[in-house]
């Protein structure tokens, strides 16, 4: 006999049709559970691959974001990334900096990691109402992800120093890679619907 609960997933997201959540509660815990592991453990990976810059690192972590929210939805996948804050703030060793801890989050650059989950928010939110689905929408969202991004990101490093400056060190240098993620993200999606439209799920 199984109990109805609540997904944290779609069945319009790309991981809603490839891994179809259930009616059973343990079986919705337990299939969170493990794409929210598999998403944190994407995002502690991604944190680390970066080219060090004053400041704000580069990394691959936007791109990441931006996927797991449009793969995920936007309750699962804004449930992941928490998480993903979670961790950094008790200390585990999960960002791009060396330190890691709630000072972190605070600190100057915090506001880009708040920005990961207002993204994951966003794209799942553009995700279910089919927006990952066709070449046009998904560039305009995937842009608008890393656009939500920045602008958390320079809200808070604006705190500390002229907004002029904040947009020298925080987003200037990073403007050619946040268009190569950005079509790297889109080009990922469009492969992943492809895929799964071959194999007959969408």
């Amino acid at each position: 006999m199984s109990t109805s609960a609540p997904s944290l997933s779609t069945s319009s997201t790309l991981v809603g049709l490839l891994w179809p959540s259930r009616e059973d509660a343990r079986f919705a815990a337990l299939r969170a559970i493990v794409l929210m592991a598999v998403g944190t453990a994407l995002l502690t990976v991604s944190a680390k691959v970066q080219v060090p810059l004053p400041y704000v690192p580069m990394t691959l972590q936007t791109l990441v974001v931006l996927m797991i929210g449009a793969s995920y939805g936007w309750r699962l996948g804004g449930a992941t990334v928490a998480l993903y804050l979670a961790e950094g703030a008790m200390g585990m060793p999960v960002f791009a900096g060396p330190t890691a801890g709630l000072g972190y989050l605070m600190g100057p650059t915090g506001g880009f990691l708040f920005g990961f989950v207002a993204a994951a928010l966003v794209m799942g939110f553009m995700a279910e109402r089919g927006w990952d689905r066709s070449l046009l929408r998904v560039i305009v969202m995937m842009s608008i992800g890393h656009a939500v991004i920045f602008a958390f990101g320079l809200a808070q490093l604006s705190l500390v120093m002229p907004f002029a400056k904040a947009w020298t060190v925080g987003a200037a240098p990073f403007v050619a890679a946040t268009i190569v993620k950005t079509g790297l993200a889109v080009a990922l999606m469009q492969a992943a619907w492809s895929v799964t439209r071959r194999g007959g799920k969408a």
